[in-house]
């Protein structure tokens, strides 16, 4: 069925995008990042040792694992709360190296494999897949923001972004970056493109003349308060000569872990912005959105059981994950449908250990709420008699299917 193409994920993707677009009349804002799962069997498609990100920074590990990059879609609420929900998933395979006695043609070939499936490109197609697909469904006017980590923000996407497309993503703190040329006179040859070095970004952080300019943003459960400073526009020869960028730096945030513990600070982020004049809160706010695609790969692997099915072939590996993906983007589109909606959620109650409440409906609570509604009218109890009856036969039950799927344990 999978290995056959005779499921496509991507009708089931469309669906979800179109909800999407009808909530919100703002820009779309999207996160895009890879994850890797991880495998057993040595000639599944795609598989390969990769590195481990979830490894110690002391020492690199790798696994075996395919890759699979993601875009998710913001569907915001008024109090700058925001989930991210699925809306594409590509199988991104690495292609492997060829052996030590290779010949030069087996060499040349895997290096023009390398170059055409690296993650940067594949980015890039699905940032042009999805703004076709805006502008075809009636969305060409909304602009499209894509929010990416360090590993997006190089000359491959910068250089390729589609039109009415911003992109915000993390620079290194020592990236070289430039203002704008002065003012040349009339004279042959080429225009200047670079201006004087601007500071970099660490540069810029320590600049005590610069002040830290406070912003108000949305980010775990609260609002809180930002120090940030800004310089622009700018340019850097990654983007082009052409393109003029934005750098935002946030300052270190301090945090405890525990109630009388030492005071620790978090690392400082650096960010870049395609659209120089876009205000402050707005750039980083969007950002901060993006750490829920994380959330998105751990409730994919852990309660979905993404990967779990033993497929080989390109085709089932594809189709296998992106079904699973596509249903687990549907729940969530279906519970911000409902919010969107003023609906209330007629949750199952919590459990007793359960202290705190939780700000927004978990994945678990969906999944539980969703077996109660198609699994309940399955049961069927025999009724209560005053007496005892002579007949020792348990009554037949009427659909046994819906209750031995109800009874069991296992539901990933």
């Amino acid at each position: 069925m999978y290995g056959r193409n005779r499921v496509e994920p991507e009708h089931l993707f469309d669906a979800v995008r179109k909800r999407l677009c009808e909530q919100d009349d703002g820009p779309i804002v999207v996160a895009l990042d890879d994850t890797r799962v991880q495998k057993s069997g040595k000639k599944v498609q795609g598989a390969k040792y990769m590195r481990d990100p979830m490894g110690p920074p002391f020492r690199v590990n790798f696994i075996w694992a395919q890759r699979f990059l993601q875009a998710s879609m913001a569907s915001t609420s008024a109090t700058g709360q925001a989930r991210m929900i699925p809306v594409d998933w590509v199988h991104a395979p690495v292609p492997k190296k060829p052996g030590p006695k290779a010949s030069k043609a087996k060499w040349k070939k895997y290096e023009a494999q390398r170059k055409a499936t690296c993650i940067s490109r594949t980015g890039v197609e699905r940032i042009h897949h999805l703004r076709n697909w805006l502008n075809e469904n009636g969305a060409q006017g909304r602009p499209l923001w894509c929010v990416v980590d360090g590993s997006f923000t190089n000359e491959t996407v910068l250089k390729n972004l589609p039109a009415s497309t911003t992109l915000v993503g993390r620079i290194r703190s020592d990236a070289n970056l430039y203002h704008l040329p002065e003012q040349q006179p009339i004279a042959r040859g080429r225009r200047r493109s670079y201006g004087p070095q601007a500071p970099t970004p660490e540069q810029l952080r320590r600049d005590d003349t610069r002040p830290w300019q406070h912003i108000e943003v949305f980010f775990g459960g609260k609002t809180r308060q930002l120090r940030v400073k800004r310089l622009g526009p700018v340019r850097w020869r990654k983007a082009g000569g052409h393109k003029d960028l934005q750098l935002i730096v946030i300052a270190p945030t301090s945090y405890r872990l525990t109630k009388n513990g030492r005071q620790l600070y978090r690392k400082p982020a650096y960010l870049i912005c395609t659209a120089p004049d876009a205000p402050l809160d707005q750039v980083v706010q969007h950002y901060l959105w993006r750490w829920d695609i994380e959330v998105n790969f751990r409730d994919e692997k852990t309660l979905l059981g993404l990967g779990d099915a033993q497929v080989r072939t390109a085709n089932a590996v594809q189709n296998v994950t992106g079904l699973a993906v596509a249903a687990y983007a549907m729940l969530l589109t279906a519970a911000e449908t409902c919010r969107h909606k003023n609906i209330p959620h007629q949750h199952l109650p919590a459990p007793k250990w359960r202290r705190k409440k939780a700000l927004r409906v978990t994945t678990m609570d969906l999944i539980q709420n969703l077996r109660y509604e198609l699994w309940a009218t399955a049961i069927h109890f025999s009724h209560f008699a005053s007496q005892p009856t002579k007949n020792t036969k348990p009554e037949k039950i009427i659909d046994p299917l819906k209750n031995a799927v109800f009874y069991a344990s296992t539901y990933s």
